[in-house]
């Protein structure tokens, strides 16, 4: 028997790192056949969508699975932004398919889509709400052995190659939410520098703020040792277990890295340097949040994206409405962090000098004015859209963008300020203009 602890509060007193294995190199996914080989697969399940299905980084896989004779069926109808029955579909082709191994080339959506589909068909008789987060699901812990998953991301955003999360929209309650378990992260990340070369502006930008989201709010999420309950059995551990010595080191590193290279990256599409530096550092905030999680400004974005009306982003080739998740995340972070900032001002502060800010003449009261400050400078210099106003919300909307922002208790219970309902209304309101 494990000898029961004095904690405070039933809180957990350890952490856990889990990460995918990743190779980075320019060119690398011509590998990918081969590693296939390795593995001996002999049914592979190549997952897309249909926009990537006639671009390079496509092409690239196709060519390598076809030098090494790999036999593989394609799925190329993965939705952007991905629903319940876009996974159901995506899982009913798996099924039916019997693969041994898979690939999935895109970016969060389609990595995402095939984690869903790796994890549904090799438990083929689970109900789909058993794995999927409480409370909307059952949010069980997947006991069973899944295929390898090899993850060529095409954006530099979601770091999905790293993590062991699969979000989607549950169009019934209109709210966002997800699979979260380290047993369907992928076997592999391949980070190919060259994939990052045909992505358009606007989504260089969208996918750039996803990444700064998942540094700030896992540098500054509560710390482990203080979230509960502290699990009865190691399996029972969330993929999501707070702040943590080893996530705030990928956590400073890649938001240093964001402050660095992400408006060159947006400015330039020729700058190779600074393409491949947020390809890079992608991955190192998946790392990171993967493991310590995000908080409110991933909690309130999913019902953001999930109650779209009309709005449609410039650069995405889509016949749906969609806020970009990068988006409806960095659209609340400046009021986010005035916000949390009254129990970590230190870290707040630390993160607004990273991006920029003077804080030598600073008082540490202040750290989220100037965090929030810092953030809305940085938006602005990027003409990003001037708040939820700007993506067609208005007052109105905000008892229902605080009702789809509850059920996210898995991320915003991370938070390192306990919210009220009334203090999410405050936050939303906060966030319909920006400058």
């Amino acid at each position: 028997l494990v000898p029961e602890r004095p904690t405070l509060g039933n809180t957990d007193y350890a952490f856990e790192m889990a990460i995918s294995n990743i190779r980075y190199g320019e060119g690398v996914t011509k590998e990918i056949g081969m590693d296939l080989q390795n593995l001996g697969a002999k049914r592979v399940c190549l997952m897309t969508d249909k926009n990537l299905s006639q671009l390079p980084p496509v092409n690239a896989v196709l060519n390598s699975l076809a030098k090494y004779h790999i036999n593989f069926q394609m799925y190329d109808n993965v939705r952007v932004e991905p629903t319940d029955q876009s996974f159901l579909d995506a899982i009913t082709f798996a099924k039916k398919g019997e693969f041994d191994a898979y690939v999935a080339v895109g970016g969060g959506s389609v990595i995402d889509t095939c984690k869903a589909a790796n994890l549904y068909s090799s438990s083929p008789m689970s109900d789909f709400l058993d794995y999927v987060n409480a409370p909307v699901g059952k949010g069980k812990p997947v006991a069973v052995p899944l295929k390898p998953l090899i993850a060529v991301p095409t954006t530099s955003g979601t770091g999905s190659e790293t993590t062991g999360v699969a979000i989607f929209d549950f169009k019934e309650l209109k709210v966002k939410t997800g699979i979260a378990s380290r047993a369907i992260k992928p076997t592999l990340g391949i980070i190919d520098l060259l994939h990052t070369l045909s992505m358009p502006e606007r989504i260089v930008a969208n996918s750039g703020f996803d990444v700064l989201c998942h540094a700030l709010e896992s540098y500054t999420a509560l710390p482990y040792n203080m979230r509960s309950p502290c699990p009865s059995n190691p399996i029972n551990r969330p993929a999501y277990q707070g702040s943590n010595p080893i996530s705030d080191v990928w956590a400073l590193h890649a938001l240093r890295i964001v402050a660095k290279y992400l408006k060159r990256a947006i400015r330039n599409p020729e700058d190779r340097e600074a393409r491949a530096s947020m390809h890079l550092a992608s991955a190192f905030a998946g790392i990171g949040f993967g493991n310590a999680g995000v908080h409110l400004c991933h909690g309130m974005s999913y019902p953001i994206s999930g109650l779209v009306k009309t709005y449609k982003p410039k650069d995405y080739n889509v016949d749906h409405s969609l806020v970009p998740h990068g988006l409806s995340v960095v659209l609340t972070s400046p009021a986010v962090f005035a916000f949390t900032a009254q129990m970590h001002p230190e870290r707040h502060l630390e993160a607004a000098e990273i991006l920029g800010a003077d804080i030598r003449t600073a008082k540490i009261k202040d750290a989220g004015l100037i965090l929030a400050d810092t953030l809305r400078k940085f938006l602005f210099d990027l003409n990003v859209d001037d708040g939820l106003a700007a993506i067609g919300y208005s007052k109105a909307d905000i008892p229902a963008l605080v009702k789809g922002t509850l059920p996210q208790e898995r991320v915003t219970k991370l938070s390192p300020r306990p919210q009220t309902e009334e203090d999410l209304s405050a936050l939303f309101e906060a966030s319909m203009k920006l400058y």
